[in-house]
């Protein structure tokens, strides 16, 4: 299942292809982690406890599975702590999964979820935490849209810092890998065997700038980090380049494709 959507920054979307159509979130939701840590004011100095127990939403504990992140840098801080600054951080640029449970633990399931109702989401929400499989055995589900990741990221509109950050992704495969060198572009992907998603805002030179999600879900999506080894992410990055192509008509009314 492919599901696309292309909006004008700012504006509705000109095509959509399946953008309601739900997938398994994988780590798109980090970005609303990131927002709801902002929006809480917290102290980015904060010294954070790097630790890898977490309570389950549906009761007892669970922990990240290091072979399965794709950043060893917060690991290698086990037992000690780490400014919370940098854990957002390395959540975002690195794909960090215990980052992330540190950064949601601090945050709170409620500061996240009144960030994707913000954002006007409608069939997407992260209700526990990355790896949280007995809240996913009791039917918490991390589930995600094109178009309302599209609404997420345009709901960003007035905090540049974090799109800032979104432009430092360190994994620039798939929606990144379909633009041209040095495109500006502010994304978050992820990956998990049988789905591969992106959601991004490309700042082209020479028009407006605009938004595009692709989700897919499938045999294609190996669950690798680069795009060598994720067919997937080869698809997500040919489905980029050609709105790229057609970057200047990313205009108009909405339409439907």
């Amino acid at each position: 299942m492919l599901s696309v959507v292309v909006a004008p920054w700012g504006g509705e979307p000109v095509f959509e292809r399946g953008g309601d159509e739900p997938h398994e979130a994988a780590s798109t939701m980090k970005i609303a982690v990131l927002a709801a840590l902002h929006r809480a004011g917290a102290d980015l100095d904060e010294a954070v406890p790097v630790v890898n127990s977490f309570a389950s939403r549906a009761g007892g504990r669970f922990a990240n599975d290091p072979d399965r992140d794709s950043d060893p840098v917060p690991w290698s801080l086990l037992g000690g702590t780490a400014p919370l600054g940098l854990l957002a951080e390395r959540m975002i640029t690195h794909s960090s999964n215990l980052a992330t449970n540190l950064c949601l633990a601090r945050a709170g399931h409620e500061a996240v979820a009144e960030v994707w109702r913000r954002a006007g989401a409608t069939r997407s929400g992260s209700p526990r935490g990355i790896e949280d499989y007995p809240a996913r055995e009791a039917g918490l589900y991390n589930r995600v849209t094109a178009r309302d990741l599209v609404r997420l990221l345009q709901s960003l509109a007035g905090e540049p810092e974090l799109l800032a950050l979104l432009e430092r992704n360190a994994f620039r495969v798939d929606l990144a890998a379909g633009l041209p060198p040095g495109t500006a572009v502010a994304f978050k992907n992820g990956w998990i065997p049988g789905a591969r998603h992106c959601v991004g805002l490309v700042r082209p030179e020479d028009c407006p700038p605009y938004l595009l999600a692709v989700c897919y879900t499938g045999p294609l999506a190996s669950g690798a980090d680069g795009a060598a080894d994720d067919p997937a992410a080869r698809l997500v990055a040919r489905v980029s380049a050609a709105v790229w192509a057609r970057r200047h008509t990313i205009t108009g009314p909405s339409a439907t494709g």
